[in-house]
């Protein structure tokens, strides 16, 4: 059974940084995608950003140049997050995708405010 278990998040004022990190286990398959995504009240959940297998990744264009999606082989994602902007907030969710199945972590708020 997939699990995926975050960690980071919080509290954070404009401009600031956070780090998120996401390690998953009980894959038994050796191709996958892992994701960023968050949503925010009342709005549907949307890709922050992408990571394959093969280190290739792809950014929602509200975070390009802000965020940086990186992998530590085999099994962990991160989310560096520079600038901090208060539209930023949101329940931020790590994906794993596999043969298009979908798993998500337990989510954690992230809250950019002065």
């Amino acid at each position: 059974q997939v699990q995926l278990v975050e960690s980071g998040g919080g509290l954070v004022q404009p401009g600031g940084s956070l780090r998120r990190s996401c390690v998953a286990s009980g894959i038994g398959f050796n191709i996958y995608s892992m994701a960023w995504y968050r949503q925010a009240p009342g709005k549907e959940r949307d890709l922050v950003a992408r990571i394959t297998s093969f280190g290739s990744s792809n950014y929602a264009d509200s975070v390009k140049g802000r965020f940086t999606i990186s992998r530590d082989e085999p099994k962990t994602v991160y989310l560096q997050m520079l600038s901090l902007k208060p539209e930023d907030t949101a329940r931020y969710y790590c994906n794993l995708r596999n043969n298009g199945l979908d798993y998500w972590g337990q989510g954690t708020q992230v809250t950019v405010s002065s």
